[in-house]
Order: structure tokens, then C-alpha cells, then sequence
């Protein structure tokens, strides 16, 4: 099936751009003030913007991860699952993880209220 324009979409690639552009209050600007984030790097997931906050930092102080959006799949209203290129490296460059993932996200009111990791279909 053919994506289709969504508000949701445009919500999650503005939010894919400001984390690749390591824009976080462009970031936490598409998420509700208590927003769910798995810790993917860690583990365990963390609550609200400066939970968020905190973990990109130390995330970015140890690995550089950028993730494209292949595909947005609106599951039912306010889920849409995003077919990711995951992307890690090093700080110094070096490819640590190179892999397909797939982003589960609740939205509500224009404002994701969470996401988690999981395996693609």
C-alpha cells in the first residue's frame, strides 16, 4: 500500500531530522512533555524531556547513530510503525551496526507520546 501524507508522517520526519540534525529541542518539540523512549543503546526505556534529554547526550558522547525513515505505515489511528536504516558508529567514524529496525510510535493530539524498538514484519 502507498504511503499516504499524514500529519503523523510530517510529525515523525520533523522528528527524524531534528535527532539526526542533533536538534534536541526541535526533537522534544514533537513529543508530549511525558513522552516514553526506549534507552535502545542502554536498555529500558526513559519518561519526559529531560529523561530524553539526558540520554541523547550521553548517547552522542559515545556513538554517532543516524536513522533514516524508509517506510511509514499507519497501523490505526495514532500507531504508525516507520521502517528505519539504522546507522551506528564510532565517534571516530568506524560502522559499529549497520541494520533495518522497525519504530513503533503512539501518538495523540499531534504529539508522540511514545516509541519502541521492534522487529520489522
Amino acid at each position: 500500500m502507498p504511503e499516504q501524507a499524514s500529519p503523523d508522517i510530517d510529525l515523525l520526519r520533523a522528528a527524524y531530522a531534528a535527532f539526526n540534525a542533533r536538534d534536541i529541542d526541535a526533537a522534544l518539540a514533537t513529543m508530549s512533555a511525558d513522552v516514553t523512549w526506549p534507552m535502545a543503546f542502554k536498555g529500558g526505556f526513559v519518561r519526559g524531556h529531560e529523561e530524553v534529554r539526558a540520554y541523547w547526550t550521553e548517547q552522542w558522547s559515545e556513538i554517532d547513530p543516524h536513522v533514516e525513515p524508509v517506510a511509514f505505515h499507519c497501523v490505526e489511528a495514532g500507531r504508525v510503525m516507520v521502517d528505519v536504516h539504522q546507522v551506528v558508529r564510532d565517534l571516530g567514524g568506524a560502522v559499529l551496526a549497520d541494520m533495518q529496525v522497525g519504530h513503533r510510535f503512539t501518538i495523540e493530539e499531534g504529539l508522540i507520546l511514545g516509541m519502541e524498538v521492534c522487529s520489522l514484519p
